[in-house]
């Protein structure tokens, strides 16, 4: 099976006809193995599908897109490959429910940091294809979803949304700003901080997890 992004998968423990889609989207500079180590601690009717990002990151892992430091160590990102990136996951999608009993509508994307601003953006972008998101340290980045995603119907989209107080890699501040604005456009959103930094604690992981479960 060749499709567009390498990908390690977890066979759903109870079989339906169609069952739905966890898609796991790693942070910068790590890989698809990184969130799969908790596939086996997800629902049993899901395929759980974790994605390796197109940008090999020496010496083991890849990246979404590039972050450039400039001369006064700024970090900005290279929103071109973001796009790039965005598109990509879109077609994998398409890819996965050509190629495994997958339910075309009931699609959830888990992204993690890089894999969470890139969740944002697929889902905006590309609303007919994801029902969910559950964005773990992230942010939402206007800058790389899709210019009219205003006129897509986006009213099915719901999210989880969750970040570290003490986050040294992206702020808390930057976080916040997504679930107030995902609600002024009429959103279903669930917010939710943890006293940790630039990871996933128990806690965040067990209340994601209910949240999928309802």
């Amino acid at each position: 099976m060749n499709l567009s992004l390498y990908h390690l998968v977890r066979e759903p423990k109870v079989k339906k006809e169609k069952n739905p889609l966890l898609l796991l989207l790693h942070g910068y500079g790590s890989n698809e193995e990184d969130l799969f180590s908790f596939a086996q601690e997800l629902p049993d009717e899901y395929f759980v599908i974790s994605a390796r990002a197109p940008y090999p990151l020496p010496p083991y892992g890849n990246a979404w897109y590039a972050i450039h430091f400039d001369t006064d160590e700024n970090k900005f990102s290279d929103n071109d490959e973001a796009r790039e990136s965005r598109d990509l996951i879109a077609t994998f999608i398409d890819e996965l429910i050509a190629n495994y009993p997958i339910d075309a509508n009931n699609v959830t994307l888990i992204g993690f940091s890089q894999g969470s601003i890139l969740s944002y953006s697929v889902a905006l972008s590309y609303p007919e294809k994801v029902q969910r998101v559950v964005a773990l340290s992230g942010y939402l980045n206007l800058d790389i979803v899709k210019e009219n995603y205003q006129s897509n119907n986006i009213s099915n989209l719901k999210f989880f949304i969750s970040h570290g107080t003490a986050d040294q890699v992206i702020p808390v501040d930057w976080a916040r700003k997504a679930p107030e604005f995902l609600k002024n456009l009429g959103l279903d959103v669930v917010y939710k901080e943890y006293p940790v930094g630039h990871g996933v604690a128990p806690q965040n992981f067990y209340d994601f997890k209910n949240w999928l479960v309802q």
